[in-house]
């Protein structure tokens, strides 16, 4: 029976005796090795900080003292030691969440996993407390890659500038984020790595000069004055506490002993105390420690002796398509750049930065930074593609808003996970890009729906230099070439109406079919948008189905479309408030085109994680959800139009043709 069984609250690891807790550090990467290679999830960083979570909870009490995980993919040893041990079904529906979630644990305070804003919290909550007379300790672990956002470092001046409020801050010092920390930051941290004998020579030169019979104490007590000089000469610590902080380390985050004595020491302490611990992310797992890539930060289901998946990708994923052609633009258009914020690898950049190394920049996570350096880039006569995961982009709306498009920049950002992602969690889905960027004047978004239009359409956007561009995809696989069949302005055909449906009337001349329905599918949706015009068809209801390609702004041609279909459906895997549905019906009612609209997609509400195929199926977002859901507004709108005799009814003024895109060779097509 391994040690961390006994282990079901910080309690039960309080009374252990410290000679076995290198023994609990040993069971609890073991168990974290066979339990995240079942499931998938963030192995490397939660390796990393063992010893640095045991110490901990031997030290503070949670959940009375607060502790505080920036980011929180490392608190899968937290979650441990607070009486969560069944990993079964970690990130995946009833199972534990991958981050700290207050619905299961009062030892959970921060829900958001984006980083840098754990001192932000740690800075309100000492507030709280001093306010409400309380002493509970506020215990902020943050890593030294957050440590390189903007928010850290607003709310380092905040907590420094009240210098008697009792806050803890801890550096988990990996020299990592997603890979290496880059920066002045880091460079200043690598500098207080290599003092770690700064702590034993002071220690020695105080016992020396004070036995030193006579000038012993006066010389210590003059050098003790001129402290500050003296320790920056060994430690260049001065950043920190020039701002008012405390600084005690840097420790060994691996040596338990260790960190007690100073988060104790901090604990004691009237004011903020920054302790900085050096770690080792994916320590003790042979496998993560010699991958430079990013240590095993996230892997899939796989074999822990070989690290091969059990589940093999069915196709390239989407991002693995974005890189590779981004190496190719770069043979091609040496004025092309990339940014990343910390993030080089899980974006796709990886290969870009190995074939052309002075033309990538890793700003490190500062993602507000990025959009607005990307300006002064483009301003410059370069066109930058910031690519970043969708959900981080809000932290940047402002930049997007007034510096990017502001000043009409061709800047292309390129969001990485777009829509349901699943298994990360509410704060992961992103599912507001497509609604947040609708108001930014000039800004033109696409959602490419499979690997071929991904790669044309990245190369539209960075055709464009006079304004901002997005091009977004959802993660995993990119799935099978669905090819048009025609094209109406901007928009590919998917399908076109039948000839000879029950409800379909045919058009004479060139003219095509009209349908019953014009369904209008976003990005990655459209073999789920096929698969419910087929469902409708087989009930004798006739459908058109539309990629748009760029959804913003509407194609000039949707509107007259629409006006030839009875139904306007709009399937989107982002949220509905705002969204492509919101932004075509309100081109059609500025077109005056009365006919009825449903926009399907994310309802506004935060997602519990899950599979990404099980989040769809439960907002509604399959064939059978969306073919169930148009056959009963259908019925509807007959009713209540007195059309049910002829649903096809083409409106006699309209004209609409479709034309054959020129690549295809299709005899059928009219």
């Amino acid at each position: 029976m391994s040690m961390l069984e006994n282990i079901r609250s910080p309690r039960d690891l309080k009374a252990l005796p410290d000679g076995r807790l290198d023994e609990l550090a040993a069971d609890v990467r073991d168990f974290l090795i066979r339990a995240v290679a079942r499931t998938g999830g963030h192995l490397g960083p939660n390796l990393g900080v063992v010893e640095l979570t045991i110490a901990l909870h031997r030290v503070f009490d949670s959940p009375a003292d607060r502790i505080l995980w920036d980011t929180g993919h490392q608190s899968y040893v937290h979650k441990l030691l607070t009486g969560r041990q069944d990993f079964s079904k970690l990130r995946s529906r009833g199972g534990l969440s991958g981050y700290p979630s207050r619905a299961e644990s009062e030892h959970d305070v921060i829900e958001n996993s984006h980083a840098s804003t754990v001192l932000g919290w740690a800075d309100g909550l000492a507030k709280a407390n001093e306010i409400r007379g309380r002493d509970d300790h506020v215990v902020a672990v943050i890593g030294d890659g957050a440590l390189t956002g903007g928010m850290a470092w607003e709310a380092l001046n905040n907590i420094a500038a009240a210098r008697d409020r009792p806050l803890i801050i801890v550096v988990n010092d990996n020299e990592r984020s997603y890979a290496p920390t880059i920066g002045g930051l880091a460079n200043h941290l690598a500098t207080l790595r290599t003092t770690d004998g700064y702590e034993r020579f002071l220690s020695w030169g105080k016992q020396l000069l004070q036995q030193t019979p006579v000038i012993g104490q006066p010389l210590y007590e003059s050098l003790h004055g001129a402290k500050k000089g003296f320790k920056d000469a060994f430690a260049p610590q001065g950043m920190f506490e020039d701002l008012g902080l405390k600084y005690l380390g840097p420790i060994d985050g691996h040596d338990i002993e260790a960190v007690e004595s100073a988060l104790r020491r901090a604990r004691r302490f009237s004011g903020p105390v920054l302790v900085h611990c050096l770690t080792e992310k994916g320590r003790g797992y042979a496998a993560a420690e010699q991958d430079e890539a990013d240590r095993f930060h996230t892997v899939g289901a796989m074999d822990p002796l070989t690290c091969r998946p059990l589940a093999p990708a069915q196709g390239p994923s989407w991002t693995s398509v974005f890189g590779q052609e981004m190496v190719r633009i770069g043979d091609e258009r040496p004025d092309v750049v990339a940014v990343t914020a910390a993030m080089l690898q899980p974006v796709g950049l990886a290969g870009f930065a190995r074939a052309y190394p002075h033309r990538v920049f890793d700003v490190g996570i500062a993602e507000q930074h990025a959009a607005t350096s990307a300006a002064g880039m483009a301003t410059g006569g370069l066109h930058p593609v910031v690519a970043v995961y969708a959900t981080f982009l809000n932290r940047a709306f402002d930049q997007v808003l007034m510096d990017v498009a502001l000043h009409r920049c061709g800047v292309t950002f390129v969001l990485d996970r777009a829509g349901v992602t699943g298994s990360d969690g509410a704060s992961h889905n992103g599912m507001w890009d497509m609604s947040i960027l609708q108001v930014v004047p000039g800004l033109r978004i696409a959602a490419p729906r499979d690997a071929d239009q991904l790669r044309a359409q990245l190369r539209e956007a960075l055709d464009v230099s006079d304004a901002p561009t997005v091009v977004r995809f959802p993660k995993e696989t990119a799935g099978e070439p669905l090819p048009a069949v025609g094209r109406i302005g901007g928009m590919d055909v998917l399908r076109r109406p039948e000839e000879a449906g029950a409800s379909g009337v045919r058009a004479s001349g060139d003219e095509p079919a009209a349908g019953d329905v014009l369904l209008v599918s976003v990005g990655a949706l459209g073999a789920t948008c096929l698969a419910a015009a087929e469902l409708l068809a087989a009930r004798g209801i006739t459908s058109t189905v539309v990629d748009p390609r760029w959804v913003k702004p509407v194609d000039p041609a949707l509107p007259e479309l629409a006006a030839r279909h009875r139904l306007v459906v709009t399937v989107e895997d982002n949220g509905r408030v705002g969204g492509v549905g919101a932004a075509i019906a309100q081109a059609l009612r500025d077109a005056e085109v009365d006919v009825p609209l449903r926009d399907f997609g994310i309802p506004p509400q935060f997602l519990a994680h899950a599979g990404r195929g099980e989040i769809l199926a439960d907002i509604g977002l399959t064939p059978a959800g969306i073919a169930g859901r148009i056959g009963a507004t259908l019925t509807r709108v007959a009713e209540r139009t007195g059309t049910a005799d002829v649903p096809g009814r083409i409106p006699a003024h309209t004209s609409v043709r479709i034309h054959p895109r020129k690549e295809q060779v299709n005899d059928d097509i009219v």
